[in-house]
């Protein structure tokens, strides 16, 4: 059964050596799509920068087509952590997913 398209909150939680992407539900903040650097598929450094892109295909599997990110919180971040997550709001909207608000954190 798919999910209804509202506008999902698209969080990004980065820690040290770790990355998780999670979509949530706007009213009820359940979780309904998640990845993470730590699951087995990317153990490897390489393949750990594309779990966004697999939360976009996470998220299109349950008919999700949209989600929004909170534009403050992002611009809160260090520079540094700021311009890893625009790259990862990039990979979902490669997925097909649109990401309203990550076009206000573009340098």
């Amino acid at each position: 059964m798919a999910i209804t398209n509202h506008p999902h909150l698209l969080r990004l939680v980065l820690a040290y050596r770790k990355i998780t992407a999670q979509a949530t539900h706007p009213h009820t903040e359940s979780i309904v799509a998640m990845a993470s650097s730590s699951e087995q598929e990317f153990m490897d450094a390489k393949t750990a920068s594309k779990i966004d892109e697999k939360l976009g295909f996470r998220l299109k599997d349950i008919g999700i087509s949209d989600v929004e990110i909170d534009t403050r919180d992002e611009l809160l971040r260090p520079i540094h952590q700021l311009r890893m997550v625009i790259q990862l709001f990039d990979l979902v909207r490669r997925a097909g997913i649109d990401v309203a608000g990550a076009e206000k954190l573009e340098f």
